[in-house]
Protein backbone atom coordinates (compact mmCIF):
# COMPACT_ATOMS: atom_id res chain seq x y z
CA UNK A 1 0.00 0.00 0.00
CA UNK A 2 1.11 3.36 -1.06
CA UNK A 3 2.15 5.74 1.95
CA UNK A 4 0.59 8.71 2.37
CA UNK A 5 1.73 10.96 5.75
CA UNK A 6 0.15 14.56 4.28
CA UNK A 7 -3.29 15.78 2.86
CA UNK A 8 -5.52 18.66 3.19
CA UNK A 9 -9.24 18.36 3.23
CA UNK A 10 -12.48 20.46 3.35
CA UNK A 11 -14.48 19.62 6.40
CA UNK A 12 -18.25 21.28 6.78
CA UNK A 13 -20.10 20.61 9.70
CA UNK A 14 -24.32 20.58 9.45
CA UNK A 15 -26.66 23.53 10.19
CA UNK A 16 -28.74 23.25 13.28
CA UNK A 17 -32.31 22.73 12.59
CA UNK A 18 -34.72 25.49 12.84
CA UNK A 19 -37.22 25.54 15.64
CA UNK A 20 -40.98 25.42 15.43
CA UNK A 21 -43.25 27.81 15.49
CA UNK A 22 -46.48 25.86 16.19
CA UNK A 23 -49.68 26.15 18.52
CA UNK A 24 -51.61 23.55 20.37
CA UNK A 25 -55.05 23.57 18.49
CA UNK A 26 -57.25 20.76 19.54
CA UNK A 27 -61.18 21.16 19.98
CA UNK A 28 -61.09 20.59 23.78
CA UNK A 29 -58.07 23.03 24.59
CA UNK A 30 -58.73 26.24 23.42
CA UNK A 31 -55.97 27.73 24.92
CA UNK A 32 -53.33 25.32 24.28
CA UNK A 33 -50.55 28.11 24.02
CA UNK A 34 -47.53 27.46 22.24
CA UNK A 35 -46.30 23.70 21.00
CA UNK A 36 -42.93 24.40 18.62
CA UNK A 37 -39.72 21.70 19.76
CA UNK A 38 -36.65 22.62 18.96
CA UNK A 39 -34.34 21.91 16.05
CA UNK A 40 -31.62 19.30 16.00
CA UNK A 41 -27.93 19.77 16.19
CA UNK A 42 -26.12 19.40 12.76
CA UNK A 43 -23.75 15.92 12.45
CA UNK A 44 -20.30 17.44 13.37
CA UNK A 45 -17.08 16.17 11.40
CA UNK A 46 -14.78 13.91 14.06
CA UNK A 47 -11.33 12.14 13.63
CA UNK A 48 -11.01 8.52 15.07
CA UNK A 49 -7.44 7.33 15.98
CA UNK A 50 -7.31 3.78 14.64
CA UNK A 51 -4.71 1.63 15.27
CA UNK A 52 -5.11 -0.83 12.16
CA UNK A 53 -4.63 1.78 9.46
CA UNK A 54 -1.03 3.66 8.57
CA UNK A 55 -1.83 5.82 6.35
CA UNK A 56 -3.74 8.97 5.16
CA UNK A 57 -4.09 7.30 1.40
CA UNK A 58 -8.47 6.91 1.57
CA UNK A 59 -8.01 10.79 2.18
CA UNK A 60 -6.03 11.54 -0.58
CA UNK A 61 -8.92 10.30 -2.98
CA UNK A 62 -11.66 11.59 -0.70
CA UNK A 63 -11.12 14.77 0.00
CA UNK A 64 -14.47 16.93 0.81
CA UNK A 65 -16.88 15.74 3.57
CA UNK A 66 -20.16 17.70 4.79
CA UNK A 67 -22.50 16.79 7.68
CA UNK A 68 -25.89 16.79 7.33
CA UNK A 69 -28.02 19.39 9.13
CA UNK A 70 -30.35 18.77 11.87
CA UNK A 71 -33.85 18.05 11.21
CA UNK A 72 -36.31 21.38 11.78
CA UNK A 73 -38.44 20.92 15.72
CA UNK A 74 -42.17 20.07 14.99
CA UNK A 75 -45.68 20.65 17.17
CA UNK A 76 -46.40 18.26 20.02
CA UNK A 77 -42.67 19.72 21.51
CA UNK A 78 -40.93 17.64 19.10
CA UNK A 79 -37.50 17.94 18.58
CA UNK A 80 -35.95 17.67 15.37
CA UNK A 81 -33.66 14.66 14.88
CA UNK A 82 -29.44 15.61 15.14
CA UNK A 83 -27.70 14.87 12.19
CA UNK A 84 -25.58 12.67 11.72
CA UNK A 85 -21.51 12.92 12.33
CA UNK A 86 -19.26 11.86 10.27
CA UNK A 87 -15.76 9.79 11.54
CA UNK A 88 -12.85 9.92 9.68
CA UNK A 89 -10.56 7.02 10.62
CA UNK A 90 -7.21 7.84 10.78
CA UNK A 91 -3.58 6.30 11.47
CA UNK A 92 -2.23 6.94 15.15
CA UNK A 93 0.06 9.93 15.36
CA UNK A 94 -2.20 12.41 12.83
CA UNK A 95 -1.98 15.40 13.44
CA UNK A 96 -4.58 18.36 12.35
CA UNK A 97 -4.46 21.92 11.51
CA UNK A 98 -5.86 24.76 10.11
CA UNK A 99 -4.55 24.97 6.54
CA UNK A 100 -5.34 29.01 6.76
CA UNK A 101 -4.17 29.79 9.83
CA UNK A 102 -1.64 27.00 10.38
CA UNK A 103 -3.06 26.42 13.82
CA UNK A 104 -2.80 22.94 15.15
CA UNK A 105 -6.02 21.83 16.48
CA UNK A 106 -5.09 18.39 17.95
CA UNK A 107 -4.07 14.90 17.48
CA UNK A 108 -5.06 11.67 17.98
CA UNK A 109 -2.24 9.20 19.00
CA UNK A 110 -4.61 6.34 21.05
CA UNK A 111 -6.94 3.85 19.52
CA UNK A 112 -10.41 5.42 19.42
CA UNK A 113 -9.13 9.11 20.18
CA UNK A 114 -11.55 11.61 19.06
CA UNK A 115 -10.73 15.08 17.54
CA UNK A 116 -13.61 17.75 16.17
CA UNK A 117 -12.51 19.12 13.25
CA UNK A 118 -16.10 20.98 12.57
CA UNK A 119 -18.90 21.16 15.13
CA UNK A 120 -22.07 20.76 14.26
CA UNK A 121 -24.63 24.08 14.75
CA UNK A 122 -26.94 24.16 17.71
CA UNK A 123 -30.62 23.28 17.00
CA UNK A 124 -32.97 26.76 17.39
CA UNK A 125 -35.22 26.84 20.37
CA UNK A 126 -39.16 26.30 19.11
CA UNK A 127 -41.28 29.02 20.18
CA UNK A 128 -42.57 26.60 23.68
CA UNK A 129 -38.95 27.77 25.07
CA UNK A 130 -39.67 31.25 24.98
CA UNK A 131 -42.97 30.98 27.01
CA UNK A 132 -43.20 33.48 30.03
CA UNK A 133 -45.65 34.61 33.07
CA UNK A 134 -45.95 37.73 30.50
CA UNK A 135 -45.73 35.75 27.79
CA UNK A 136 -47.92 33.27 26.98
CA UNK A 137 -48.37 32.85 22.86
CA UNK A 138 -44.85 33.82 21.88
CA UNK A 139 -45.22 33.94 17.89
CA UNK A 140 -41.17 33.58 17.07
CA UNK A 141 -38.54 30.29 16.83
CA UNK A 142 -34.60 30.69 16.61
CA UNK A 143 -33.13 29.59 13.17
CA UNK A 144 -30.55 26.89 13.87
CA UNK A 145 -27.11 28.07 14.18
CA UNK A 146 -24.69 27.59 10.38
CA UNK A 147 -22.14 24.68 11.02
CA UNK A 148 -18.32 25.34 10.03
CA UNK A 149 -16.73 24.99 7.32
CA UNK A 150 -12.67 24.67 6.95
CA UNK A 151 -9.74 23.45 5.25
CA UNK A 152 -7.99 21.10 7.42
CA UNK A 153 -4.10 19.54 6.76
CA UNK A 154 -3.77 16.07 8.34
CA UNK A 155 -0.59 15.29 8.51
CA UNK A 156 1.07 11.54 9.70
CA UNK A 157 3.90 11.32 11.87
CA UNK A 158 5.09 7.71 12.90
CA UNK A 159 4.57 6.41 16.00
CA UNK A 160 7.10 4.10 16.15
CA UNK A 161 9.70 1.94 19.43
CA UNK A 162 12.64 2.50 17.54
CA UNK A 163 13.25 4.10 14.50
CA UNK A 164 16.46 3.59 12.17
CA UNK A 165 18.78 6.28 10.91
CA UNK A 166 21.23 6.16 8.49
CA UNK A 167 22.72 6.76 5.37
CA UNK A 168 21.33 5.39 1.90
CA UNK A 169 22.24 2.12 1.41
CA UNK A 170 23.07 1.72 4.84
CA UNK A 171 21.36 -1.91 5.13
CA UNK A 172 18.35 -0.44 6.85
CA UNK A 173 15.80 -2.23 4.77
CA UNK A 174 17.81 -5.73 4.93
CA UNK A 175 17.78 -5.46 8.88
CA UNK A 176 13.84 -4.41 9.14
CA UNK A 177 13.15 -7.97 6.46
CA UNK A 178 15.19 -10.12 8.90
CA UNK A 179 14.08 -8.70 12.06
CA UNK A 180 10.83 -8.31 11.52
CA UNK A 181 7.48 -9.52 8.70
CA UNK A 182 8.09 -6.46 6.91
CA UNK A 183 9.32 -7.33 3.12
CA UNK A 184 10.80 -3.67 2.33
CA UNK A 185 12.16 -3.63 -1.16
CA UNK A 186 15.75 -4.40 -0.80
CA UNK A 187 18.29 -3.28 -3.47
CA UNK A 188 22.45 -2.17 -3.65
CA UNK A 189 21.40 1.60 -4.70
CA UNK A 190 20.98 4.17 -2.83
CA UNK A 191 17.03 5.48 -1.92
CA UNK A 192 15.69 1.94 -2.27
CA UNK A 193 13.32 3.27 0.49
CA UNK A 194 11.42 6.56 -0.43
CA UNK A 195 9.12 6.23 2.11
CA UNK A 196 8.87 4.61 5.74
CA UNK A 197 7.98 1.63 6.77
CA UNK A 198 7.00 -0.31 9.80
CA UNK A 199 7.35 -3.55 11.26
CA UNK A 200 6.03 -5.53 14.00
CA UNK A 201 9.10 -7.26 15.91
CA UNK A 202 8.03 -10.33 18.29
CA UNK A 203 10.50 -11.07 20.72
CA UNK A 204 8.08 -13.74 22.56
CA UNK A 205 4.59 -14.52 22.90
CA UNK A 206 2.73 -11.77 22.72
CA UNK A 207 5.67 -9.49 23.10
CA UNK A 208 6.55 -7.23 20.32
CA UNK A 209 8.22 -3.98 19.44
CA UNK A 210 7.60 -1.84 16.20
CA UNK A 211 10.68 -0.68 14.24
CA UNK A 212 10.52 2.13 11.17
CA UNK A 213 12.32 1.95 8.63
CA UNK A 214 13.49 5.87 7.41
CA UNK A 215 14.83 6.77 4.03
CA UNK A 216 18.14 7.21 3.83
CA UNK A 217 19.60 10.86 4.93
CA UNK A 218 22.04 12.57 3.58
CA UNK A 219 24.14 15.74 4.49
CA UNK A 220 22.16 18.82 4.14
CA UNK A 221 19.09 17.30 5.58
CA UNK A 222 17.73 19.31 7.97
CA UNK A 223 17.66 22.08 4.91
CA UNK A 224 15.00 19.89 2.85
CA UNK A 225 18.12 18.66 0.59
CA UNK A 226 16.88 14.84 -1.09
CA UNK A 227 14.28 13.79 1.10
CA UNK A 228 14.89 16.10 3.86
CA UNK A 229 11.72 17.65 5.82
CA UNK A 230 9.32 14.87 4.51
CA UNK A 231 11.20 12.01 6.94
CA UNK A 232 13.28 13.44 9.52
CA UNK A 233 9.76 14.69 11.06
CA UNK A 234 8.72 11.41 11.52
CA UNK A 235 12.31 10.52 13.37
CA UNK A 236 10.65 12.91 16.04
CA UNK A 237 8.39 10.50 17.02
CA UNK A 238 10.05 7.31 17.33
CA UNK A 239 11.47 6.36 21.32
CA UNK A 240 14.79 5.00 20.44
CA UNK A 241 16.58 6.26 17.86
CA UNK A 242 18.90 3.15 16.49
CA UNK A 243 21.88 4.34 14.16
CA UNK A 244 22.67 1.89 11.27
CA UNK A 245 26.41 2.35 9.93
CA UNK A 246 27.66 0.05 7.35
CA UNK A 247 31.06 -1.28 7.52
CA UNK A 248 33.82 -1.61 4.93
CA UNK A 249 33.17 1.58 3.60
CA UNK A 250 35.61 4.56 2.98
CA UNK A 251 34.13 6.81 5.70
CA UNK A 252 34.52 5.30 9.43
CA UNK A 253 31.73 4.30 11.62
CA UNK A 254 32.31 7.65 14.10
CA UNK A 255 32.18 9.91 11.47
CA UNK A 256 29.37 8.41 9.68
CA UNK A 257 27.40 9.03 13.63
CA UNK A 258 29.24 12.32 13.62
CA UNK A 259 27.75 13.26 10.33
CA UNK A 260 24.11 11.45 11.13
CA UNK A 261 23.82 13.40 14.93
CA UNK A 262 24.66 16.38 13.24
CA UNK A 263 21.41 16.39 10.93
CA UNK A 264 19.04 14.92 13.36
CA UNK A 265 19.77 18.09 15.85
CA UNK A 266 19.62 20.76 13.26
CA UNK A 267 16.44 19.86 12.63
CA UNK A 268 15.49 19.61 16.16
CA UNK A 269 17.82 19.80 18.75
CA UNK A 270 15.23 17.64 20.81
CA UNK A 271 16.55 14.66 18.87
CA UNK A 272 19.78 14.73 21.05
CA UNK A 273 17.86 14.04 24.26
CA UNK A 274 16.40 10.73 22.74
CA UNK A 275 18.25 7.04 23.75
CA UNK A 276 20.32 6.15 20.80
CA UNK A 277 21.80 2.82 20.07
CA UNK A 278 24.40 1.79 17.43
CA UNK A 279 24.66 -1.29 15.06
CA UNK A 280 27.19 -1.70 12.89
CA UNK A 281 26.07 -3.52 10.18
CA UNK A 282 27.97 -5.64 6.76
CA UNK A 283 29.89 -7.27 9.22
CA UNK A 284 30.24 -10.37 6.83
CA UNK A 285 32.33 -7.50 4.26
CA UNK A 286 35.71 -6.95 6.36
CA UNK A 287 37.22 -9.28 8.50
CA UNK A 288 36.61 -10.20 12.19
CA UNK A 289 39.02 -8.04 13.92
CA UNK A 290 38.03 -5.37 12.01
CA UNK A 291 34.74 -5.37 13.00
CA UNK A 292 35.70 -5.73 16.47
CA UNK A 293 38.34 -2.41 16.37
CA UNK A 294 35.76 -0.68 14.53
CA UNK A 295 33.41 -1.04 17.21
CA UNK A 296 35.81 -0.26 20.29
CA UNK A 297 36.82 2.52 18.88
CA UNK A 298 32.98 3.59 17.83
CA UNK A 299 32.86 2.81 21.93
CA UNK A 300 35.57 5.79 22.55
CA UNK A 301 34.10 8.18 20.24
CA UNK A 302 30.55 8.13 21.51
CA UNK A 303 31.10 6.84 25.75
CA UNK A 304 29.34 4.37 27.39
CA UNK A 305 25.91 5.52 27.57
CA UNK A 306 25.30 4.76 23.85
CA UNK A 307 25.15 0.61 23.19
CA UNK A 308 26.19 -0.66 19.98
CA UNK A 309 26.23 -4.18 18.18
CA UNK A 310 28.08 -5.69 15.33
CA UNK A 311 25.59 -7.41 12.69
CA UNK A 312 25.59 -9.14 9.74
CA UNK A 313 21.81 -9.24 8.41
CA UNK A 314 22.78 -11.04 4.87
CA UNK A 315 24.30 -13.82 7.32
CA UNK A 316 22.60 -13.66 9.77
CA UNK A 317 25.02 -12.86 12.52
CA UNK A 318 23.80 -11.16 15.89
CA UNK A 319 20.72 -10.45 15.06
CA UNK A 320 19.11 -12.73 17.79
CA UNK A 321 21.05 -10.80 20.34
CA UNK A 322 20.41 -7.40 18.99
CA UNK A 323 16.85 -8.26 19.07
CA UNK A 324 17.21 -8.94 22.72
CA UNK A 325 19.17 -5.64 23.82
CA UNK A 326 16.36 -3.67 21.54
CA UNK A 327 13.45 -4.99 23.63
CA UNK A 328 15.28 -4.72 26.83
CA UNK A 329 15.26 -1.01 26.10
CA UNK A 330 11.76 -0.47 24.70
CA UNK A 331 10.30 -2.70 27.98
CA UNK A 332 12.34 -0.37 30.02
CA UNK A 333 11.29 2.97 28.43
CA UNK A 334 7.81 1.29 28.20
CA UNK A 335 7.59 0.75 32.07
CA UNK A 336 9.11 3.91 32.71
CA UNK A 337 6.46 5.50 31.21
CA UNK A 338 3.55 3.24 33.04
CA UNK A 339 5.21 4.77 36.22
CA UNK A 340 5.32 8.00 35.64
CA UNK A 341 1.64 8.00 34.04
Amino acid sequence: MKFVDYVTITVRSGQGGPGSRAFRREKYVPFGGPWGGDGGKGGSVILEGDPQLNTLLDLRYNRHHFAKPGGGGQKALKSGKDGEDIVLRVPLGTQASDSQTDEVLGEVSKAGERLVLATGGRGGRGNNFFKTATNQAPDYAQPGEPGEEREITLELRLLADVGMVGFPNAGKSTLLSVLSAARPKVADYPFTTLQPILGLVRVRDYQSFVLADMPGIIEGAHEGRGLGHQFLKHIERNALLLFVLPLGTDQAVSEQYDVLLAELVQFSPELASKPRFVVLTKADTVPAEDAAAAQRALAGHVGSSVPSAVISAVAQQGIEPLRQALWEIVEGMLQNRDAEG
